[in-house]
């Protein structure tokens, strides 16, 4: 589906006021103007997509985009995957050289 920015400003705006914020309060928690803010939800076609994109995140719309030429709904962008990395992972155990305080109450018990 293709959407206008006029419809992404009205998807803000009906969003935001039902979850009872202003347009203020949306502005600093998507770290954007109140200017920038007002102009989205007029669905001016020249905002910045970063900002707009952040607004979107602050306010839990999750865009969804397919790629023309995607084959099947799989291949949507999603966010990527963490990177995997071949250190190994941290033990909960001690050290051999750092005695923990229940050694010596164990040993005391005996």
């Amino acid at each position: 589906m293709e959407f206008t920015a006029k419809q992404i400003g009205q998807l803000v705006r009906d969003t935001r006021k039902r979850l009872g914020l202003t347009q203020r309060a949306l502005s600093q928690t998507a770290g954007t103007g109140l200017r920038f803010i007002i102009e989205l939800e007029q669905g001016k076609p020249t905002c910045q997509i970063g900002k707009a994109l952040t607004a979107l995140q602050a306010l839990g719309i999750q865009p969804h985009f397919v790629s023309p030429i995607a084959t099947s709904p799989a291949k949507t962008l999603r966010r990527p995957r963490k990177i995997q990395t071949n250190q190994p992972t941290p033990t909960t155990e001690p050290s051999p050289d750092i005695s923990s305080p229940c050694d010596s109450l164990s040993t005391n018990l005996l």
